[in-house]
């Protein structure tokens, strides 16, 4: 029995062993399967829209990056009163910040006890388990969206202002101005789209800020008297030019300047164009005269410049031209050039102060009104001194695009000068102070003469190139003239005839038949 015992102990053993090796095998590979689904998310799990069941974890988030992105184009219309400005979800640079959720999802059926894996599946088989998406925007994108898009929505305030008719002021009423509120419309847009959103189409209302308008009428009433005036005469203009002195003038007449302000000339004048009124006349460029639109605008600013610096009027920004002009004197002038060169001054009063400028004729006046407080016995003066003066020599200009003959002066020539500019006050008719207020340098500028040098006569070109070099105006002038095309066609005419008539006299000695005199010593007849 033992032996037999035995025998069939041997033989179960085997098996057991040969079943326990079966069973290891199988738990080995449920084992290695149980792991492969491990890394995979379980069906029946979505993040917002997006079912992810059966994703690994990358994929997840990639599928919901591209939802997100998909939400790119839904519209935010943005307003301010009835303006309107329309942005999307991808201006505002908006996307999700809860990625957590999905290594979450990674783990359900697969964390905790049997139990709680069993139940979680169970679960997933009778309702979807969804995680919400967290939204969120980038808040310098929308400040700086913002900052880009609405400023056309922003409504000026309008100051208070004055009317000068028929020698008296009338006052203008101000009107409050709205500006959008960058900042706090920043917060309202973030907020909506974190907390609100629906993930469609929305309309916000922005934040604004109200703009009081600048100055009061109890300030404008005290702008009544005549602080500095100045007058200059275009009476040697040419029509553009005088079109150009009165046009700019327009464009500054009745400017209100509330304490404070600073006022630019080239801001008010331009731009320098036909369709802004202005036509083509004479500037300085480079040290020549060329035609430009706004040609003569100096003479505005220069005008101003007088009346503001007699009314006391912080300077800011002056130029002298390049080269001298002639309706002011030396270091008086201010020169508008581009935007490198402006006149720019301050209202430095605790009182507004109006500008106004009219012409009378071939005449420009600018007249500066504030409240004179200065002394009735305190005087201003300015004083202008030439320190040095540079004469060009005439500079000629051979020209084979002209004739011999053309001669014609292209620039006048401009004396150069050093120059200085004198504040002085009296008090009482007596001098109390004398302070230098500006300096200015003008550049030479000789007499350009463009002489024509064409002519197929290489005679009168040799004689006209020499009478060139010479510099000598009087003698060009004179080979010029000799020279012309109508001279040499002169002369030519003459020779022509000349040569006729010594022609004709040869051929009627040749016609004449000789005639014997009577012999002296003939004989008489008997």
């Amino acid at each position: 029995m033992k032996i037999k015992n035995t025998g069939l102990f041997k033989i179960v053993g085997t098996l057991v062993i040969v079943a326990a090796c079966t069973v290891g095998i199988y738990t080995g590979k449920a084992a290695y399967a149980e792991e492969g689904n491990n890394r995979l998310i379980a069906d029946n799990i979505y993040v917002g829209e997006v079912n992810i069941g059966g994703m690994t974890e990358a994929e997840a988030i990639d599928a919901v990056d591209r939802y997100v992105e998909s939400l790119g184009d839904t519209k935010f219309t943005l307003a301010v009163g009835e303006e309107q400005v329309v942005a999307t979800a991808r201006d505002f640079g908006v996307t999700w910040s809860n990625q957590v959720v999905v290594k979450d999802a990674v783990g359900v059926g697969k964390t905790g006890n049997l139990i709680e894996r069993y139940k979680s599946k169970k679960d997933l088989e009778h309702e979807n388990l969804v995680y919400d998406i967290t939204y969120t925007a980038d808040e310098a994108k929308i400040k700086s969206f913002l900052a880009a898009s609405t400023e056309g929505m922003n409504q000026e305030a309008i100051s208070y202002g004055l009317i000068r008719e028929n020698g008296a002021f009338t006052i203008t009423d101000g009107q409050n101005g709205v500006a959008v509120d960058v900042d706090e419309s920043t917060q309202i847009v973030k907020n909506y789209i974190e907390n609100d959103w629906a993930l469609s189409d929305a309309s916000l209302e922005l934040a604004v800020e109200i703009v009081e308008p600048k100055g009061t009428k109890e300030q404008l009433e005290r702008v009544r008297d005549v602080l500095g005036t100045f007058t200059t005469d275009f009476h040697t203009s040419g029509a553009g030019r005088a079109q150009n002195v009165r046009n700019g003038a327009s464009k500054i007449n009745g400017t209100v300047l509330f304490p404070g302000d600073q006022f630019s000339v080239y801001e008010a004048v331009n731009p320098f164009s036909a369709e802004n009124g202005y036509e083509l006349a004479g500037s300085y460029e480079n040290g020549t005269t060329v035609q430009t639109y706004g040609g003569g605008i100096c003479q505005v600013s220069t005008t101003l410049y007088n009346a503001v610096i007699r009314a006391e009027l912080a300077i800011d920004e002056r130029f002298c031209h390049s080269m001298i002009v002639s309706y002011v004197k030396p270091s008086m002038d201010a020169a508008i050039s581009g935007t490198y060169k402006d006149l720019k001054f301050t209202n430095n009063y605790d009182f507004p102060i109006y500008i106004e400028s009219y012409t009378n004729g071939m005449t420009l006046t600018f007249n500066i009104y504030g409240e004179e407080n200065r002394a009735a016995d305190r005087e201003v003066i300015f004083e202008s001194e030439t320190i040095s003066t540079t004469n060009p020599e005439p500079k000629f200009v051979a020209s084979s695009d002209h004739p011999i003959g053309y001669v014609n002066v292209e620039q006048s020539a401009h004396v150069g000068y050093t120059a200085r500019l004198w504040k002085i006050i009296k008090e009482n008719g007596v001098e109390v102070s004398r302070e230098q207020y500006n300096s200015s340098t003008y550049n030479p500028s000789p007499r350009i003469v463009t002489v024509g040098t064409a002519s197929e006569d290489k005679e009168a070109v040799a004689a006209i190139k020499a009478a060139i070099e010479s510099k000598n105006e009087e003698n060009i002038r004179a080979v010029a003239a000799a020279n012309s095309a109508e001279a040499l066609e002169e002369k030519k005419k003459q020779e022509e005839e000349e040569k006729k008539k010594q022609e004709e006299a040869a051929a009627n000695e040749e016609e004449e038949e000789p005639v014997d005199e009577m012999p002296e010593d003939l004989p008489e007849e008997e």
